[in-house]
């Protein structure tokens, strides 16, 4: 077995072992509601505990070993002062408390010096010659060090036994008063962890109220307080600022689209309903009256049917249901026949094509004849009798590039830029009482993003303007 798979096997062990532990204890706890802070203190205090427990062991270990290295030295000190002596006679010449030695010929095993107080009921030290004697009643700790040195020309064999269990004792006694200084340190720390953890949570508090008294009505006004020092949450602070920022502007556009479309329907209903009460008291003994009526209510149900399915398009869209069925077709006989239709309901404009090329599509045809459309009414709408309106369709590279120019009443940079708003129509437009509803441009901007289209507006007020709209090679998208 190689080193991986002995890895694995232990991996898939404590997979089995602590995962299930693990979960069931998140189990346990999740049935009970604990704040941060509280995770946060306990979390201290477990970091406190098992860390206090390694320092003791540490200060132990250190405080052993030094116990330890005085006694080595102490032994380094005896065979050095007997090397000099070469006289075994003066090898322990006064009793050292705690130190021991057994002293034996190597050459013939003869014992020539032993004041070794403890005998271990086991030959076998279980660490590096160090017993320790857990049943005795002082509980002895004691160490074994072997040593050779010679005197003259003979080789002995010292055994050292450093006597430790004092040591040990007096660690034992010491240990308490640590253990309390410890525990009076913890007590201090988590006390002002406490009180930092409350300062540091304060913002979150305030969050939290300020995110309760968030309403509609006071939805522009509320926002999270961003003062203070840099950190996580007064980024956090800044993303929700931003987010309330973005649901604000989200709300008021749709109070401004209710709003619109609200407007747009109240005309056709009130012309509606005026000629029916105009019908109701003349139309059954003037003809030209029941015509008039009958007509204008008409228009005013087209038109609002027109208003009616271009919300739907919008709402379908913005729930994301909005379904486009695409297919590979060729553009050049959809323009042709859109140019043949402005030609038919707009005979007093010159209508040019001079450009008309077979590009291949991959869109739904409908959908984009419809965008098409958008921007050939407006052309109509927007210009006078002898104006010209020039559709192009070209084949650039693959890509389908559709132009519709006018040379109508143009618009000003202001206008340019929110002509594809929802309801947007300019003053000027209003003012020259040319019908709409402001959704066309809306709509048909859709429909060309959807088919990842680009649409670029030239125009100049009292000039005309273009629009070229780009439907790009999906070869090349791909």
């Amino acid at each position: 077995m190689n080193w991986d798979n002995f890895l694995e096997i232990i991996r898939r062990i404590l997979v089995k072992i602590i995962l299930p532990i693990r979960k069931k204890r998140e189990e346990f706890l999740s049935k009970f509601r604990f704040s941060i802070m509280f995770r946060i203190s306990m979390g201290y205090l477990r970091l406190l505990i098992t860390h206090g427990l390694l320092l003791m062991a540490g200060i132990f270990l250190i405080y052993m070993y030094t116990e330890k290295e005085n006694f080595e030295i102490m032994a380094d000190n005896i065979i050095a002062s007997v090397n000099e002596d070469n006289k075994m006679e003066y090898i322990n010449p006064y009793y050292i408390q705690g130190l021991s030695m057994k002293i034996e010929r190597t050459d013939t095993g003869e014992e020539i010096y032993n004041d070794i107080a403890y005998q271990p009921t086991s030959d076998k030290a279980f660490f590096h010659g160090i017993h320790f004697d857990s049943k005795s009643d002082k509980n002895i700790l004691v160490i074994n060090e072997d040593r050779q040195f010679s005197v003259g020309n003979i080789v002995y064999k010292a055994t050292f036994q450093y006597d430790l269990s004092g040591s040990y004792r007096n660690f034992l006694s010491m240990l308490w008063k640590l253990i309390i200084i410890y525990v009076v340190i913890v007590a201090l720390v988590i006390r002002k962890g406490r009180k930092s953890d409350e300062k540091l949570f304060e913002p979150i508090r305030v969050m939290s109220a300020t995110a309760n008294r968030l309403t509609v009505h006071n939805l522009h006004s509320e926002r999270l307080n961003v003062e203070g020092t840099q950190n996580e949450l007064k980024d956090l602070a800044n993303v929700i600022n931003d987010m309330l920022d973005r649901i604000e502007t989200s709300y008021e556009s749709q109070k401004q689209f209710v709003s619109d479309a609200s407007h747009e329907l109240r005309t056709p209903i009130a012309i509606i309903q005026g000629y029916a009460n105009l019908l109701d008291r003349w139309g059954s003994t003037n003809k030209e009256v029941l015509d008039e009526s009958i007509r204008a209510i008409q228009n005013e149900a087209r038109s609002m049917q027109d208003l009616v399915e271009k919300l739907l398009f919008l709402s379908r869209h913005d729930k994301k249901t909005l379904k486009l069925h695409k297919k590979r077709f060729n553009m050049k006989p959809v323009v042709e026949d859109m140019v043949k239709e402005t030609r038919l309901v707009a005979e007093n404009r010159i209508i040019n094509s001079p450009v008309l090329e077979d590009v291949i599509v991959y869109g739904d045809e409908q959908a984009l004849k419809q965008a098409i459309r958008v921007f050939i009414d407006n052309a109509i709408k927007y210009t006078e009798d002898g104006d010209e309106i020039t559709i192009t369709c070209e084949n650039k590279n693959g890509d389908c590039v559709i132009t519709v120019k006018d040379t109508g009443i143009g618009m000003t940079r202001q206008d340019a830029e929110r002509i594809f708003d929802r309801f947007y129509r300019s003053e000027y437009v209003r003012n020259k009482n040319i019908s709409g509803h402001g959704l066309g441009l809306s709509l048909a901007k859709l429909i060309i993003l959807a088919h990842t289209g680009k649409i670029k507006v030239r125009t100049q007020f009292t000039k005309g303007t273009s629009f070229i709209i780009t439907l790009p090679d999906r070869r090349l998208l791909s």
